[in-house]
């Protein structure tokens, strides 16, 4: 066959007798975004490359890639390709087993995305339709539907030469640049991209200028700023045509996409829209993604994405309750304690009395005796000394923080950079052995040392970098209100959450329907910022463990580790509480166990689960008491038999004297038992308890007025 022509002649029709043949699905892995976000980790190692849950950013990406069908991959590197290219050479993608048939590493001088994109265009590597994505994408998206929509639209129209993969996320998000806003013009009868625009504009305004022909050509648009580029986008090789015929093009977005989608009318080419719901898609795009995208592979929202797959050979982990996730090797010491949502790499040692939580640890480090870590990540090789507290940082390969030490949210800790004992570094702190010249691509290593930043016997010194502002204006408008390097206010929610709104506006309703359990939260719910993971994670720990039948101290014992990881309220405990008793009661109940039978076995067994979250036992108000039975007899509202449920439990409850008479009689008069038509219609069986116990509590005033008038008798 003669070879493929360069702008994709090889998918016009074949010529008579030939059969025609369809060209693989090849990709570019944008590894440098030349960008300076990640400074000044990418001083010494490409961005592609820096460990999210201890796994390379870069395999992610070819997850992706394989799962989507891509045969032929291009890495487009820019600083340290040797590092890129020795990780891909001993990685399984170039392995005989590898799904790619042909993966190839391009080196180029390029300053900025849009050289990078004129020199694809003159290399004549791509000859169909192509995947451009960055090296920080994480997705476990199918892109079957998005391939075959884009194929549709190419075959009708040859103009159409771009699909962008968007995904909903709600009007405001912490995936999203801090200070600007994507706002996207679209045809929602063809997903055509109309006009596009990064709010505030380069004119600093908030006002969206479209053009008026838009109106009246189009009979329906849709105005939308509430989604999130995935950095994933389909193209013909058009594409890059656009972009070597406009030398002027630096950014993808704020300038290719906004220019030609406003010479249309010169140009002729149409870009279009795959929008998502579902799934996960995100870029690792700033430090705020990396710790929200962190928290998420953590929680398991990108399965299978999660460490317990195993993505790299060689690694070993295990999923243990809570996502604590340990790989062979680990070393940890009796006395110290391991909270949820943690990792913890092979050859890693915790001394005793260190409490770990919420973070990421790599391999070989070495955490001392008395170490507070919270929301941290250290990578590989680095070193804690006894005493320290390590809070929302990162600390990189192989850097030593002394004993009694203080690292503060936000703080930055590069390769090799040693804290002397007793330091406090601050959260807006980012310290560095390696600086960078404006004349040379490579670090330099400066062998002086700031001591009054280290500290006494530290090596390192404050990271300057003067490139940094001018950089975030023309890198695809990632302008970031605040310093993109404080993670001391991230929010670790999951961005799998589709409408995140700010919670600090209560007049709309938040809903997850990311999950067959519903969210527990309510409108204007004043529980802590994780009401939600806790309620959900706690409530199908405690109905995992009475399932398999475990004793309630174990039960007790991670509840109380869950409860210290999200810093729940007594109301959430009891609410988890009461969830999963009920949901184990109503499973009981439809295998055949009676109603009186299933209740005397959940909470007779597990008495201990209840009396720990109830304290007014020595107090005339029974604030938590009443509580644990509006709980009670919220769940069962709504489920068959609540009624006769209800009563058992209150009854049960009673005789174990986990419920007191008064905290019965309590919640029995509490207007918010009555609140609503269900409310009412559940307790109605409940009555002829409450009327025992009325009943017995006159008995008992009538004997006491007795046992008085005795007393009066026998004193006269």
């Amino acid at each position: 066959m003669p070879p493929k022509g360069k702008k994709g002649q090889s998918a016009d029709k074949a010529r008579p007798g030939e059969e025609e043949r369809e060209d693989p699905l090849q990709a570019v892995i944008l590894a440098d975004p030349f960008e300076t976000r990640f400074s000044p980790f990418t001083l010494e190692r490409p961005r592609c490359l820096l460990p999210l849950a201890n796994t390379p950013l870069i395999e992610y990406t070819f997850e992706f890639l394989a799962n989507a069908g891509v045969e032929e991959v291009f890495v487009y590197c820019g600083a340290h390709r040797d590092l890129v290219e020795d990780y891909v050479k001993k990685s399984k993608w170039s392995s005989r087993s590898s799904p790619f048939s042909k993966l190839e590493l391009i080196q180029s001088s390029s300053h900025s995305i849009g050289d990078a994109m004129r020199d694809l265009d003159t290399r004549g590597l791509l000859v169909g339709d192509f995947l451009m994505v960055y090296g920080d994408v994480v997705s476990n998206l199918p892109l079957e539907t998005a391939l075959a929509a884009h194929r549709a639209r190419r075959a009708k129209d040859k103009n159409a030469i771009m699909t962008m993969v968007l995904r909903e996320a709600g009007t405001i998000h912490r995936t999203k640049a801090q200070g600007t806003s994507p706002v996207f013009v679209l045809d929602p009868t063809n997903d055509r991209c109309l006009h596009f625009e990064q709010m505030p504009n380069k004119d600093q305004t908030h006002f969206l200028s479209i053009d008026p022909e838009l109106l009246s050509d189009h009979q329906e648009i849709d105005i939308r700023q509430d989604l999130i580029d995935c950095g994933i986008d389909i193209c013909t090789p058009d594409v890059l045509a656009l972009w070597s015929d406009n030398f002027d093009f630096q950014a993808p977005r704020k300038g290719f996409l906004h220019s030609v989608l406003k010479d249309y009318e010169l140009n002729g080419k149409t870009f279009h829209t795959h929008i998502v719901s579902d799934h996960y898609a995100a870029r690792v795009r700033n430090l705020h993604a990396y710790d929200s995208v962190s928290r998420d592979i953590v929680s398991r929202w990108a399965y299978p994405l999660c460490p317990d797959s195993n993505l790299v050979q060689g690694q070993s982990y295990r999923l243990q309750k809570g996502n604590i996730y340990k790989e062979e090797g680990v070393i940890l010491a009796r006395d110290c304690v391991i909270l949820p949502k943690t990792v913890i790499g092979r050859g890693t040692s915790i001394g005793d009395g260190s409490v770990i939580k919420n973070s990421i640890i790599g391999r070989h480090c070495i955490i001392g005796k008395g170490v507070n870590v919270d929301g941290a990540y250290l990578w590989d090789y680095a070193s804690i000394g006894d005493g320290s507290t390590i809070k929302k940082c990162i600390i990189a390969d192989e850097a030593s923080i002394g004993r009694r030490c203080t690292i503060d949210s936000g703080a930055l800790i590069s390769y090799g950079v040693t804290i002397g004992e007793g330091t406090t570094i601050r959260g807006e702190h980012r310290i560095t052995k390696a600086s960078r010249r404006r004349d040379l691509d490579e670090p330099t290593f400066d062998k002086s040392t700031d001591a009054t930043i280290v500290g006494a016997g530290g090596v390192g010194f404050e990271f300057q970098d003067s490139d940094e502002e001018d950089e975030d204006e023309i890198v695809d408008g990632l302008i970031a209100a605040n310093s993109m390097y404080n993670l001391a206010n991230l929010s670790l929610e999951s961005i799998s959450t589709l409408n995140s709104e700010s919670e600090d506006d209560v007049d709309f309703e938040i809903r997850h329907d990311r999950s067959a359990a519903s969210s527990f939260r309510s409108v204007g719910s004043q529980d802590s910022q994780h009401a939600a993971n806790f309620d959900h994670d706690a409530s199908a720990s405690i109905y995992d463990s009475l399932e398999q039948g475990h004793e309630s101290a174990n039960i007790q014992l991670e509840l109380t580790a869950l409860r210290m990881s999200t810093n729940a309220s007594d109301h959430q405990v009891r609410r988890a509480v009461v969830v999963a008793f009920v949901k184990h009661i109503t499973s009981l109940v439809k295998s055949g166990t009676s109603i009186r039978e299933a209740v005397a076995q959940v909470f007779s067994q597990h008495k201990d689960l209840v009396d720990r979250s109830i304290f007014d036992k020595a107090s005339s108000s029974k604030v938590d008491q009443v509580d644990f039975m509006l709980l009670l007899q919220t769940d069962l509202a709504h489920r068959d038999n609540g009624d006769a449920i209800l009563l058992s439990a209150a009854t049960k409850l009673i005789e174990l004297d986990s419920i007191e008479d008064d905290g019965v009689l309590q919640w029995w008069g509490d207007a918010k038992s009555v609140e609503t038509e269900e409310l009412k219609k559940v307790k109605a069986k409940t009555q002829q308890l409450i009327d025992y116990l009325n009943q017995s509590s006159e008995e008992e005033s009538d004997e006491d007025d007795e046992d008085e008038d005795e007393d009066d008798e026998d004193s006269e």
